[in-house]
């Protein structure tokens, strides 16, 4: 175990780095896992894509309703969830996964290179008025880098 005095964590703690060994099983879930497809649901707010959906889902039940009593109920069930799924992806879509954009630029290192120094001048001199200043700096790079993220 060791700390690491230098390292700028925006916080009155140091780092603290230490080495184990774990060893992690793979769980029978985590290997038989599915990809699925994401449904854009967010278009059932619009009247016109709720009505489409509901008259598509209608015609696929109109064609399923002349099935014979005789045959699997699984395999009707299978028929009617299938059917369902395709009217529902062909009228809603699937939904687009949202990339997430670099945010940290030159103006970012700037701003943490301030921090630094008043963190720095904090420790060299721990009066109130380099308190305020630190604390000061600390929310100014906080709203900025919370801003930069949002946008």
């Amino acid at each position: 175990m060791r700390s690491f005095r230098g390292a700028d964590c925006d916080t009155d703690h140091y780092l603290v780095i230490a080495k184990f060994k774990k060893r992690l099983a793979v769980g029978k879930q985590a290997a038989q896992r599915v990809e699925r497809q994401r449904l854009n649901f967010r278009k059932l707010n619009e009247p016109e894509v709720t009505e489409q959906n509901q008259a598509e889902i209608k015609k696929k039940f109109a064609a399923l309703q002349n099935w014979n009593d005789d045959e699997d109920i699984n395999r009707n069930w299978e028929n009617i969830k299938e059917n369902i799924q395709i009217s529902v992806k062909e009228s809603l879509g699937l939904d687009e996964f949202k990339q997430n954009k670099p945010w940290f630029d030159e103006e970012c290192l700037g701003l943490l290179d301030q921090r630094k120094r008043a963190k720095i001048q904090w420790l060299q001199d721990p009066s109130q008025s380099n308190v305020d200043n630190l604390n000061k700096v600390r929310r100014e790079v906080s709203r900025h880098f919370r801003n930069k993220k949002k946008a």
